[in-house]
């Protein structure tokens, strides 16, 4: 059980979960409805545990070349390729069926876009072009959206705001991991942009330039009436710390620096969330 709830990457999912929660937070109105929010919640992390499953039975040859995923449950032989296989079908089935039924029809449609995406296009273009990264941006900025789509009903312009900031947040985080993983990424014939371009310079500038624009990007719920003054001046301080990370690794592109610019990101997306929610102009109750 164990091996198979590791299939599952419960840590990724719990950021999902994360991003799905205040895509639901902005997008109700009057009373929270906890129930409703927990069908929203569950069938999200069936669909993202299912997608992730069947993420790493597609690549579990390229996983056995790699030494940070050699362990992982299919290229270790712990599980059967074909009991994953079945394992994540399983999971998207019940996570769809749960979003559909438990939900609404928007949502199901949202998370059914997100699998196909994710699946049938980011997957196999790894394989073959660093734009992957920017493609897999795309499935991995619509959590937001789900959780948002589930409470109102529709997407509105609070809704691409949140979608906004995740998915430029992604590229200095996913640039850092691609710079530190790069020789991995090699051997296993993922075509990352720092595997194209060993100097690493336009790693660099890309995980720069992004971490820049997500700063006026994070400015706008304040500006959209989502937030107050206080997450505004959060939201700058954030960007701020998050920008001389990725200027750090721009001047200098070390995996030391890469490995700061990978911490600031994991920081910097709960804080942001958490100032929305205390700064707010909404209620949990």
């Amino acid at each position: 059980m164990r091996a198979y709830l590791e299939l599952t990457k419960p840590r990724i999912t719990w950021l999902i979960l994360m991003s799905t929660g205040i895509g639901y937070f902005f997008g109700h109105s009057g009373t929270l409805g906890w129930s409703h929010l927990l069908h929203c919640l569950l069938g999200t992390a069936l669909i993202a545990s299912g997608t992730a499953t069947l993420n790493q039975w597609y690549e579990r040859s390229a996983d056995a070349r790699m030494r940070r995923t050699a362990a992982r449950p299919l290229p270790s032989g712990r599980i059967a390729p074909r009991n994953a296989l079945w394992f994540g079908i399983a999971l998207l089935l019940l996570g769809e069926t749960e979003l559909a039924l438990g939900v609404n029809p928007l949502t199901a449609w949202l998370g059914l876009f997100t699998v196909a995406s994710y699946l049938l296009l980011y997957t196999p273009l790894k394989q073959k072009t660093w734009w992957s990264t920017t493609v897999g941006a795309f499935p991995g900025a619509m959590p937001p959206l789900i959780g948002f789509a589930a409470a109102r009903g529709g997407l509105t312009l609070e809704s691409w705001t949140l979608f906004a900031i995740l998915f430029l947040w992604q590229f200095p985080h996913f640039y850092s991991i691609a710079w530190m993983y790069r020789e991995d990424y090699s051997r296993a014939g993922i075509r990352m942009l720092p595997v194209l371009e060993p100097d690493g310079r336009s790693t660099a500038r890309h995980a720069l330039a992004f971490a820049l624009v997500l700063i006026p990007a994070s400015l706008l719920p304040g500006f959209l009436s989502m937030a107050g003054h206080w997450y505004l001046a959060a939201a700058l301080l954030l960007g701020a710390i998050f920008l001389r990370a990725a200027l750090r690794l721009h001047r200098e592109r070390s995996a030391v620096n890469a490995r700061g610019v990978l911490r600031a990101s994991v920081l910097y997306l709960p804080l942001l969330y958490i100032a929305l929610l205390l700064d707010s102009r909404r209620g949990l109750f």
